[in-house]
């Protein structure tokens, strides 16, 4: 068995997680303001739907959005460095990386904390890099063996 599957089927849960944590966030906000767009929602609750979304709501669409950007390249550069049973060092690190650095770009997005949101972002971005170039070089390396 792989070395990295355990780990990155863990960093992809973390993620899963994490993007449904943020539905929750908007879910929370809306029905504690109970202010919502849709109207079947807020018929609902006996209220009239609301031209806008919260602040707070909106704040998380955006983040949710960056996630859809992002996560599923991570999920098959991830999921290729397994298939190609990398097993390095290096691409361990990375997915973890990979994985808090999205945790903490979400945290910070939804809290408004710059320069500390792009700064967790710059690292994700990286390890995607970083993946991409371990799958290149492990299929030279495959390659090579066969030659």
């Amino acid at each position: 068995m792989n070395d990295l599957l355990p780990v990155y089927a863990v960093c992809v849960l973390v993620l899963c997680l994490k993007m449904f944590a943020i539905s929750c966030y908007q879910g929370y906000f809306r029905i504690r303001a109970r202010a919502f767009t849709n109207r079947e929602d807020a018929a609902f609750f006996n209220r009239r739907a609301q031209p806008m979304e919260l602040p707070q709501v909106a704040r998380a669409a955006r983040a949710w959005a960056n996630d859809l950007e992002n996560i599923p390249l991570f999920f098959a550069l991830g999921g290729l460095c397994v298939a190609q049973q990398s097993g390095s060092a290096a691409t361990l690190w990375l997915l973890v990386a990979f994985t808090l650095a999205r945790v903490l770009h979400t945290v910070m997005y939804l809290m408004g904390w710059q320069p500390w949101r792009t700064l967790a972002y710059g690292v994700g971005v990286v390890c995607l890099f970083g993946l991409g170039a371990g799958i290149i070089g492990s299929a030279i390396d495959q390659r090579w063996v066969e030659l």
